[in-house]
């Protein structure tokens, strides 16, 4: 990959300058900073807690190979009003954001609930937020959010397989040789998948590819969802794969489980004014597999860089890839 390095978020400087364009940034809207912020680090974004006399505000600088995040908040705060939390404002040549608090979490909200009624309403709003973003593709392609769309996934696919490096290919961590023959020896496969898939006709869209109870926001007005730093514009079914297989591990539920059939079938029937539902149901299966080579490209931008910390998640990349063999949640 060719992704400029990352600034370095321990330099005073830098620090000084984000602080600077936080405190201005506050002050446009009234706002003013009330003490020190709260910093956590991660080789892919710095997020800072800032406290204000508003209440907490959140600045967040990603990494090159999530910066298109920045961009993104600010066109789906425009285009889909009200399913994101509206940014204070963003600055996306630097991949900085500063946004409002949100309020609890998901996760927070069902604080181990069995309950998935919240999944059940939130799942047609996500949808929906994909329907009316999906003829704005070109935009947030232009803004520089990666293009995994069906046609381009396999010559991604291939490109991946050649970073060994990336796969820790011979290592305790990575995928092992036998695996690393079977990924290849897939690739026609693979591409046949993809061309079933494009032929369904659905549009390409936003497809948040980390959509899980930690990155709902729960208020009395609806869901707003949030970090989008591992998104692209791909096929928008292709997000129950993380969604499902999250709500399975939390729930303890095996794959197949009624259940998530349940929540599949409630985001599915979004889109059933245009598609039959027989249909839909083949596309969920196609878009989730292929979606599996997608979540380790995500994960190998967001750790093309040289922290050291990155060799704690580095197992992601070929981990995402060797589940393209693994049982779906449904």
């Amino acid at each position: 990959m060719t992704i400029p390095s990352a600034p370095d978020w321990t330099d005073p400087r830098w620090q000084e300058n984000a602080l600077a364009w936080v405190a201005d940034s506050l002050g446009r809207h009234g706002r003013r900073v009330t003490g020190p912020v709260v910093p956590r680090v991660r080789p892919w974004s710095l997020v800072w807690r800032v406290p204000t006399d508003a209440g907490d505000a959140w600045f967040k600088a990603n990494n090159p190979g999530t910066r298109h995040e920045a961009a993104l908040l600010a066109a789906l705060a425009r285009l889909a009003p009200g399913r994101v939390l509206e940014p204070i404002a963003v600055d996306p040549q630097r991949g900085w954001t500063l946004l409002p608090d949100g309020g609890p979490s998901l996760r927070e909200t069902l604080a181990g609930s069995q309950d998935l009624t919240h999944w059940e309403r939130l799942l047609p709003g996500y949808a929906a937020l994909q329907a009316t973003v999906a003829p704005h593709v070109d935009e947030l392609l232009a803004d520089g959010l990666p293009d995994h769309r069906p046609e381009r996934l396999p010559g991604l696919f291939t490109a991946l397989l050649d970073d060994t490096d990336a796969l820790l290919l011979g290592t305790s961590a990575g995928l092992d040789a036998g695996t690393y023959e079977r990924l290849r020896a897939y690739r026609a496969e693979f591409a046949r998948l993809c061309r079933r898939l494009a032929e369904v006709g659905m549009p390409a869209s936003i497809q948040h590819d980390d959509l899980h109870d930690g990155n709902v926001f729960v208020a009395d007005d609806g869901y707003r969802f949030f970090d989008w730093g591992d998104a692209s514009v791909a096929h928008p079914l292709g997000t129950l794969l993380v969604t499902l297989n999250s709500v399975g591990h939390v729930q303890k539920l095996a794959p197949g489980d009624p259940a998530l059939l349940r929540l599949r079938d409630a985001y599915l029937e979004a889109w059933t004014d245009r598609y039959d539902r027989t249909v839909l149901r083949e596309a969920a299966g196609l878009a989730m597999r292929v979606t599996t080579v997608s979540r380790a490209l995500s994960w190998r931008r967001a750790l093309d860089t040289a922290d050291p910390a990155r060799a704690e998640y580095a197992e992601a990349v070929p981990g995402w890839l060797g589940e393209l063999f693994a049982p779906l949640p449904v």
